[in-house]
C-alpha cells in the first residue's frame, strides 16, 4: 500500500491452513481485513518432510512480501492444520493424510520466521472460531459450527473463543453413535454420525443406489430436486442420522446457533429445510437453535489462523503490561 511514493506501515499477521491437498495463506490486518492471500499445493505425494517444508517456506515468502509491501514484517503467526494437535505444546500429533507424528510444527515456524511469535490450532476449531467472530455465528454468544465434509467434525463456540476440551478433543460429533451396529467407522465404532450423514456417506449411498461409481452427494441433491425417489430416500436417512446427532449435541450444549458447513451444506434449502423440520420433530424440553449455513466457506481456516494470531499477540500485550504496570 503506497501513497505519494511512501511505504503505508500496516500491521498485520501471517494466517496458514493446511488441507490434506492444499494451502491457503493470508496477511491478516488488525480488524479481520485480508490484505493478501495465496494458495498453493502441499505436495503431500513428495512425503511428510516435503510438505513441512512447503508450509514453511510459504510463510517466509508472506513474511518477505508483507516486509516489501507494508513496510514491516509480520507481528505474528498462526497455522490451522488437521488432524490431532496439541495446542498447548505446538505439536501437531497426527494426520494421516500427510503422514505426520509428533511435529513440532510451531517450533519450527517461528526457528523459520526469525522468532516470531506462533499459533497452533486445529482446522475444525479454527474455522468455527472464524465463523463465530466473522461469519454466521457473529454476535452469538454459544454455537456449534458442523462441517459436513469427508467426515464430520465440530467446533463448540463460547464467548467468542472455542472449547478444546480437557485432551484436545472437545467437539467431534461425527463420532457420536446413532446407529448402532451400523456401517464401521475408521475410529473403530459402529454407526458413527460420519458413516452416515458426511457429504462422503451421502456420496458413497448415492453412487450405489443410483448404480452411477462416479455420482456424489452433489448429485444425490439435484436428484433429490428433480424429484427422484431413489435420491429422496438417500437424503432422507442422512438428515434422519444427522438429525439424531445434532439432537443429542444440542441437549448437551444448548447452542444459540447452529452453523452447518462444509459440502453437504452447499445443497443449500434442500438440506436446511428438512433438517430444521427434523430437528424440530425431535427435540422435547430443548431449546431449538437457530440452524444456518456457514458464511466463509473454504476461507475460514485461513480467516481463523489469523484470529489466532492477533489473539496471541493480544495475550502476549496483556502478560506484559501487567508485568511492567
Amino acid at each position: 500500500m503506497r501513497s505519494g511514493g511512501e511505504t503505508v506501515h500496516v500491521r498485520h499477521v501471517i494466517a496458514l491452513d493446511v488441507g490434506g491437498t492444499g494451502i491457503k495463506a493470508a496477511l491478516v490486518g488488525p480488524d479481520g481485513t485480508v490484505l493478501h492471500d495465496s494458495r498453493r499445493a502441499t505436495g503431500r505425494e513428495h512425503g511428510p518432510e516435503a510438505v513441512v517444508e512447503t508450509i514453511l517456506g510459504f510463510a517466509a515468502e508472506l513474511r518477505a512480501h508483507g516486509e516489501q509491501r507494508y513496510g514491516q514484517g509480520a507481528s505474528a503467526a498462526g497455522v490451522a492444520v488437521p488432524g490431532i494437535v496439541d495446542t498447548a505444546n505446538g505439536t501437531a500429533v497426527y494426520a494421516a493424510n500427510l503422514g505426520w507424528r509428533d511435529l513440532p510444527l510451531r517450533a519450527l515456524l517461528a526457528a523459520r520466521l526469525g522468532g516470531l511469535p506462533v499459533a497452533l490450532g486445529h482446522d475444525v476449531r479454527t474455522g468455527g472460531l472464524a465463523e463465530g467472530r466473522v461469519g454466521a455465528g457473529r454476535g452469538t454468544e454459544r454455537f456449534l459450527f458442523v462441517p459436513l465434509g469427508t467426515g464430520i467434525a465440530g467446533a463448540i463456540g463460547i464467548g467468542g473463543a472455542i472449547e478444546e476440551g480437557a485432551h484436545g478433543c472437545a467437539g467431534e460429533i461425527g463420532h457420536i453413535v446413532v446407529r448402532p451396529g451400523g456401517p464401521e467407522c475408521g475410529c473403530g465404532r459402529r454407526g458413527c454420525l460420519e458413516t452416515l450423514a458426511s457429504a462422503s456417506a451421502v456420496s458413497r449411498a448415492w453412487a450405489a443406489a443410483s448404480g452411477d461409481p462416479e455420482a456424489d452427494a452433489a448429485d444425490c441433491a439435484k436428484a433429490v430436486d428433480s424429484g427422484d425417489e431413489a435420491a429422496a430416500r438417500v437424503w432422507r436417512e442422512a438428515v434422519d442420522a444427522l438429525a439424531d446427532g445434532l439432537v443429542t449435541a444440542l441437549t448437551l450444549l444448548d447452542p444459540g446457533t447452529l452453523i452447518i458447513g462444509g459440502g453437504l451444506a452447499e445443497a443449500g434449502e434442500t438440506l436446511f429445510a428438512p433438517l430444521r423440520a427434523a430437528v424440530e420433530a425431535r427435540i422435547t424440553f430443548q431449546q431449538p437453535p437457530s440452524i444456518v449455513p456457514a458464511a466463509l466457506g473454504d476461507t475460514a481456516g485461513c480467516l481463523g489462523a489469523g484470529l489466532l494470531a492477533w489473539d496471541l499477540l493480544a495475550t502476549s500485550d496483556s502478560l506484559t503490561t501487567e508485568v511492567t504496570g
